[in-house]
C-alpha cells in the first residue's frame, strides 16, 4: 500500500515519530504564505493516496477506553508540550493514518453506553444492552440460563481468526476480563462476573462460566481454535484460586479451586509469567503461547508504573512482544491491544493521567507499526465510547494544556466571573477538584464539585491534581457523543463517514476475507 504515494520506510519514518519531532515552524514564522503553503502540501499528497484493496493477512484493533476526541486533543497537546515541541502541531502517531471516520457509539438502550456494549459491537459487528458482553439485546442483563445465554452468542472476529488457523491474542492495561478485553473471548450477560465468586447465585447454581474460566474453557479440545496465543494485561486474582497468593501477596479471588494459570500451561502447551523480568526473558522465537498477568486487579497507569511491586512492561512493550510472537504464524494474526486505563483515569478526573495514558497507546500504535508489513496488516485505532473531558476557554497559543487559561498577550490567569482562575481542561461531573490524590485515590476522599477554592497558588499541572467537575458524582461517567476510527493497511480506506459502532467490525471482517 501506499499511504500519500510514500514508500513504506517513509510511512514508518512518519508513524515512528519522525514528522512528528521535526522542528515544526515557530508561531512567530506563521503567516498567511505559511498556511497556504500548508495546505498546498496536504492536498497534493491526499490525491496521490492510492487505496489498498488487497486482502489483509493481519489485523491489529487498538481501542483506547473511553478516548474520546476531546482526550485525543489534550493528548496530543500534551506529548508535544512534554517534549518542548509545538503542541497545537503535535500529532500522535495514528493520527497520520490517511483514513479516518466517526463512530456512533450508543448501546441498544442507551444514548450514553458502558464498556461491554461498545466493544461488542466493535468485535462481532450487533449491538446489544449495556453490561452485555457478546450477546445480542434478546438477552436480559444478569441472565442465568445457560441455554439462552448459549442460544444468543454472537460470533466474535478472534473467534473466526481462530477458526481461520490465524493467531490470535489481546493485551490490555486493565484486567483480562474486563469489558473490553473480555468481548473478545467471552459471552456473558454480566460484565462483573470476572471470577466464578463473582456469579449471582442462580448463574452459579445453572452452570454459567464466568469470564475468566471462558478464557480457557470456549477454546480447544474439540472446541474452537487451539487458544488464544498471546494474552497480556492485568486481572491475575480472578485466574487464581483464594487459597493461594500472587507474586504480590494478593490472594486469589476464585472459589472454585480451579487455578487458570495452570490450566493454560498445561491445555495450550504455554508458558505463564506475571512481572517484568519474566516478560523480559521471554523468547518470542521459541515462544508460541503465553499468558501474562501483570498485576492482581488492573495494571497501573503509565504515570505509575514504574513504582509496581513486581514491575510491569509498558503498553508498547507487550504489543511489540505480543506482534512477534504471532507475526510466526505463516496464516497471519489478530490482535486487540486495549489502553484501558484511558478510561479509569477519566472516571477519577484525572487528566495527568488520561492524557499520559492515551500517549502510551500512541507509542503502542508506533510499535506496533514498525514491526508489521503496512501492506498486508490492516491497523484500526478507536475508542469504545468517551468522556466528559472537555477543552475550554480561550488560552493562548502554547498555554501548557493542563494549566489555567492565559489568554493571548496576557501572562496571568483569566479570571471567571466569580474572580478566580480556572484551568482549560475540566470534567462536566465526577470527583471534582482534589490535589496530592494519586490516580484512584481521589475514591477515598470526599467528592469536591464545583468552585471550591481558588486555585491561584496551584500547581494543576501536577500529576495528581483532579480537575473540577460541575455535577457532582463519586466517578466521572462516560459521555454520548461520536468517537474517531483512524485505519491504516488493506481496505483502510472502507474507513469513512460517520458510521455504527458496528461498521468497524465489517471492515476487519471485509479485510481478513471472511
Amino acid at each position: 500500500m501506499q499511504l500519500f504515494n510514500l514508500k513504506r520506510t517513509a510511512l514508518l519514518a512518519m508513524l515512528l515519530g519522525t514528522q512528528v519531532s521535526l522542528t515544526q515552524p515557530l508561531m512567530a514564522e506563521e503567516n498567511a504564505q505559511f498556511w497556504l503553503n500548508d495546505g498546498a502540501a496536504s492536498l497534493s499528497d491526499s490525491k496521490k493516496l492510492v487505496p489498498n484493496a488487497r486482502k489483509a493477512k493481519n489485523v491489529i484493533l487498538f481501542v483506547g477506553d473511553g478516548m474520546g476526541i476531546s482526550t485525543v486533543t489534550g493528548a496530543r497537546i500534551f506529548e508535544g508540550q512534554l517534549k518542548g515541541k509545538d503542541g497545537e502541531r503535535n500529532k500522535l502517531s495514528f493520527e497520520e493514518f490517511p483514513y479516518v471516520a466517526l463512530s456512533k457509539t450508543y448501546s441498544t438502550n442507551q444514548q450514553t453506553s458502558d464498556s461491554a456494549p461498545t466493544m461488542t459491537a466493535i468485535i462481532s459487528g450487533v449491538k446489544t444492552n449495556d453490561g452485555i458482553i457478546s450477546l445480542n439485546q434478546s438477552v436480559p442483563r444478569n441472565e442465568a440460563n445457560p441455554a439462552v445465554i448459549n442460544a444468543n452468542k454472537v460470533t466474535t472476529l478472534l473467534e473466526q481468526a481462530e477458526q481461520a488457523g490465524k493467531a490470535t491474542g489481546v493485551v490490555s492495561t486493565a484486567r483480562i476480563t474486563h469489558a473490553t478485553p473480555a468481548a473478545t473471548y467471552a459471552h456473558i450477560s454480566n460484565r462483573d462476573w470476572e471470577a466464578n465468586a463473582n456469579l449471582s447465585a442462580a448463574a452459579a447454581s445453572n452452570g454459567v462460566k464466568d469470564i475468566a474460566a471462558q478464557l480457557i474453557d470456549n477454546f480447544g479440545n474439540g472446541k474452537l481454535g487451539d487458544g488464544v496465543d498471546v494474552v497480556f494485561g492485568g486481572g491475575r486474582s480472578y485466574f487464581l484460586p483464594n487459597s493461594i497468593k500472587d507474586i504480590e501477596g494478593a490472594k486469589g479471588r476464585r472459589t472454585d479451586g480451579r487455578n487458570l494459570t495452570q490450566e493454560y500451561v498445561n491445555k495450550f502447551g504455554g508458558v505463564y509469567i506475571e512481572n517484568q523480568s519474566a516478560f523480559n526473558a521471554l523468547n518470542p522465537a521459541t515462544t508460541n503461547k503465553v499468558l501474562g498477568l501483570f498485576n492482581p486487579s488492573h495494571m497501573e497507569y503509565e504515570q505509575d508504573r514504574p513504582n509496581d511491586i513486581a514491575g510491569e512492561p509498558s503498553l508498547a512493550e507487550m504489543t511489540g512482544k505480543a506482534i512477534d510472537i504471532l507475526k510466526k504464524n505463516q496464516n497471519g494474526f489478530f490482535l486487540m491491544v486495549e489502553g484501558g486505563r484511558i478510561d479509569h483515569a477519566s472516571h477519577a478526573g484525572n487528566a495527568y493521567r488520561t492524557f499520559k495514558d492515551a500517549v502510551a497507546l500512541s507509542d503502542a500504535v508506533r510499535e506496533a507499526a514498525s514491526k508489521v508489513n503496512l501492506n498486508d496488516t490492516l491497523i484500526i485505532v478507536t475508542a469504545d465510547h468517551s468522556h466528559t473531558l472537555t477543552i475550554g476557554g480561550y488560552p493562548k497559543r502554547g498555554n501548557p494544556i493542563l494549566g489555567k487559561v492565559v489568554e493571548p498577550g496576557k501572562t496571568t490567569p483569566t479570571l471567571a466571573a466569580d474572580g478566580k482562575p480556572y484551568t482549560t481542561v475540566s470534567f462536566a461531573n465526577g470527583p471534582g477538584y482534589h490535589t496530592n490524590s494519586p490516580g484512584d485515590a481521589v475514591y477515598n476522599e470526599a467528592i469536591a464539585a464545583g468552585r471550591v477554592v481558588d486555585m491561584s497558588g496551584v500547581d494543576t499541572e501536577d500529576p495528581d491534581f483532579h480537575q473540577e467537575a460541575l455535577v457532582p458524582l463519586s466517578s466521572e461517567t462516560h459521555a454520548g457523543e461520536e468517537v474517531a476510527i483512524y485505519a491504516v493497511g488493506p481496505k483502510a480506506y472502507l474507513v469513512h463517514g460517520v458510521q455504527e459502532q458496528s461498521y468497524i467490525y465489517q471492515v476487519m471482517k471485509d479485510a481478513f476475507g471472511f
